[in-house]
């Protein structure tokens, strides 16, 4: 078996935390500066500012920013980061006059990003872009260690694969959210157990406020405190609402024709996965380049990891971790249901849904370790290497220009 090949490898990190630290640090190191090599190693390259929403919001836009023109099949001009920096600007700015040309009924729910990547902006624009690298690096560190704590010996060692998920480097990779959510929810995770609610309501709440997602983990354990009658579990699991659906309140106020379903519109059941299949059939009829070919092929690991994480949940003891298990296929949900314009037409849309699978399939270990984890494990190793070669060899220099 492949996996037991490699124990070795997972336990010898384990004993060697300093070479684990160091390993991340050069994999994120290199995925950071081949970006910034292509883009006169300017750091706001990985925001992905677009011209378009650029001009939109002149006045947040820092100088000499790289604005990225848009190119055809890309979506429109730039990318999810930019959305994240704009927002965080009226709150670096103590208002909430909202940047022009984005859907507020969908993004201004996700104001927890920007809320923290505000405590540095309120120093100027650089140090805002400076808070988007701060937290994706400081919070996936500090969340791997509380991760550590949580798990028992055994499990421990592949604790390096969360530090190292490609998923995550992914997220860090175009600096949205989705890594910054689940530090957080594992940082929330740790304090309940430790009971300590408090620190386990805010950081919840302030995770739901950065991607829906967080739910995913935060619902099955409200479940099980329910099953077991464990009144004060559930009420404290509960009170991680009151600050989200506060914040909702206000924007129902704010836009009168914002609502809080708007996300349901994006639940499609397998219509990307099949239009992306269709896709690929259609590329192999018409004798496309080998370039065009290989970049849609570049998704069709995360099909398989799809997949294989469907069936996993139900394997090992039933019993055992079932709240993990839950919350396993609420991910899956997640990336069977996503949609092909939105989510499978580009590789960074559906990889990091992939994000949360990570750290739960750890605790669900944790909990069984007769669980059949080692497909699912060699998969997202084998995405990790996918990822470094397309980072550092295939990814090409996209249309751009410094500043206005």
């Amino acid at each position: 078996m492949i996996l037991k090949k490699i124990n070795p490898i997972f336990n010898y990190l384990n004993t060697k935390q300093w070479l684990t630290v160091c390993l991340f640090v050069i994999l994120w190191g290199i995925s950071t500066l081949s970006y910034w090599k292509k883009y006169q190693w300017n750091p706001s390259s990985m925001v992905n500012f677009g011209h378009e929403f650029a001009l939109q919001n002149e006045a947040e836009t820092p100088e000499n920013a790289i604005l990225f023109k848009g190119e055809a099949g890309d979506l429109g001009a730039g990318y999810d980061g930019q959305i994240f920096y704009y927002f965080s600007r009226p709150l670096a700015n103590l208002n909430l006059d909202w940047p022009k040309g984005f859907d507020e009924s969908y993004r201004a729910p996700r104001i927890g990003y920007p809320l923290l990547i505000a405590i540095f902006g309120v120093f100027g624009k650089s140090f805002a872009i400076f808070g988007m690298y701060f937290w994706n690096i400081s919070l996936i560190l500090i969340s791997y260690f509380f991760l550590r704590k949580l798990l028992n010996e055994e499990t421990k060692p592949y604790a390096v694969l969360y530090l190292l998920s490609p998923f995550a480097l992914g997220s860090y990779y175009v600096l949205v959210s989705d890594s910054v959510m689940v530090s957080l929810l594992i940082i929330a995770y740790y304090f309940y157990v430790k009971e300590k609610w408090i620190q386990f309501v805010l950081l919840s709440s302030l995770a739901i406020l950065t991607k829906e997602p967080a739910l995913f983990l935060l619902f099955p354990l409200g479940l099980l405190a329910l099953l077991r009658m464990d009144w004060k579990r559930v009420i404290v699991v509960g009170s991680v609402l009151v600050i989200p659906v506060c914040w909702h309140l206000y924007l129902s106020f704010k836009f009168p024709n914002w609502r809080p379903g708007r996300l349901t519109d994006f639940i499609l059941p397998f219509e990307g996965l099949i239009s992306y299949s269709e896709s690929i059939w259609r590329q192999l009829a018409s004798g496309g380049s080998i370039k065009d070919l290989a970049r849609l092929l570049s998704r069709l690991p995360l099909v398989i990891l799809f997949f294989l994480g469907v069936f996993l949940p139900f394997t090992g003891k039933m019993q055992k971790g079932w709240e993990f298990r839950i919350s396993f296929l609420l991910v899956m949900f997640m990336v069977g249901t996503a949609g092909y314009y939105h989510f499978w037409s580009v590789y960074e849309n559906v990889s990091r849904m992939f994000t949360l699978s990570i750290p739960i399939l750890l605790l669900l270990v944790n909990e069984d370790r007769q669980i059949r984890k080692q497909e699912y494990i060699l998969m997202t190793l084998l995405i990790l290497v996918f990822f470094l070669l397309k980072v550092l060899m295939i990814s090409k220099q996209m249309n751009f220009q410094v500043g206005f």
